[in-house]
């Protein structure tokens, strides 16, 4: 054999037939962890840059300067509020002082209540409003929109709402008309009772069972006072025909003028006889007293003549 050809032949090795193996798809990579940072400083001071960052930003923003411009709006601010509140102080008791001088006059004591109730009402709406609209304006808030907007809502109101202005417009008018006031005894359609409160919408009654009565002041049309003028407690008085009636009314005057009743305006009037049967006839007493008061006058007199019936064996002797 060439030796040439040996020395390859021993060189490479002979190729071995063996089947071929189908190739294994290789398994992907692991994604790469980041590695945790280790180096503790470089946190610590890399937090503490922005959070003196942050108070940089804040205090160049909130600076002294902004702190003096809150604290001067805040002090206007209590200012104003102050103020008003001592006006409204002040006029309250200059209503109550004025009040407590006209009331010394009976008759003018139920307007001048209702009128200083009234007062008290709308100064302290003035003053409310005007002291919210400074506030604001100390606050740099432009009102003039607001005022405008305020404008267009009340007209959008008295057209929408005519219910709600016909009750202030007519609540104005009973107390500028003294149609009735706090305290009168009124009846307006099948209501009566005693007028607890006047506002610009609504009147409210009491009435002696104790029931409260809101009323529309819109829907006031007719009214029946019975405080205005003093009242008259009518007792009649059945006497039987064997008695004269000069003794009958000489006695019953007597009983008559020692009656204390600081509701009577003036001794009450013995009439003389109103009707009369063949058994009876009627006398009947006329007392004037304070308004509304008729009712206890009347009781009271009704009393006495029983006492006084009481007072013999019978009504010939006790009027005879």
């Amino acid at each position: 054999m060439n030796p040439m050809l040996q020395l390859l032949t021993a060189a490479t090795p002979a190729a071995t037939l063996t089947p071929s193996a189908s190739p294994v798809p290789s398994a992907s990579p692991e994604p790469s962890v980041a590695p945790l940072p280790t180096d503790l400083e470089g946190v610590k001071e890399e937090v503490a840059q922005k959070t003196s960052a942050f108070w940089e930003a804040m205090t160049s923003y909130f600076d002294s300067q902004f702190w003096i411009n809150a604290t001067i709006i805040c002090i206007k601010v209590a200012f104003i509020l102050l103020i008003g509140q001592l006006i409204i102080f002040v006029v309250g008791k200059a209503i109550d002082k004025v009040m407590e001088r006209e009331t010394r006059v009976q008759q003018r004591t139920r307007r001048v209540v209702t009128l200083g109730r009234l007062l008290k009402n709308v100064t302290n709406y003035v003053v409310y409003f005007i002291t919210g609209m400074l506030v604001l304006s100390m606050l740099n808030v432009n009102v003039a929109p607001l005022l405008a907007g305020a404008g267009v809502l009340g007209l959008a109101i008295g057209f929408g709402a005519q219910s709600l202005v016909k009750d202030v417009i007519t609540g104005f008018f009973i107390v500028l008309e003294d149609q009735f006031a706090v305290g009168d005894v009124i009846q307006t359609g099948t209501y009566k009772g005693t007028v607890e409160l006047i506002g610009l919408r609504t009147t409210r009654l009491k009435t002696w069972t104790g029931e409260v009565h809101i009323i529309p002041n819109g829907t006031i049309s007719q009214v029946t006072n019975y405080s205005l003028n003093n009242s008259l407690a009518v007792v009649d008085v059945d006497v039987p025909n064997g008695i004269q009636v000069e003794a009958a009314a000489e006695r019953i005057r007597d009983m008559l003028a020692k009656l204390d009743n600081p509701n009577l305006v003036k001794v009450p009037d013995l009439l003389g006889v109103t009707s009369m049967t063949t058994a009876e006839y009627k006398l009947r007493i006329v007392a004037e007293c304070m308004p509304n008061t008729e009712a206890s006058v009347s009781r009271q007199i009704n009393r006495e003549l029983q006492l006084l019936l009481r007072s013999g064996e019978g009504p010939q002797e006790a009027l005879a």
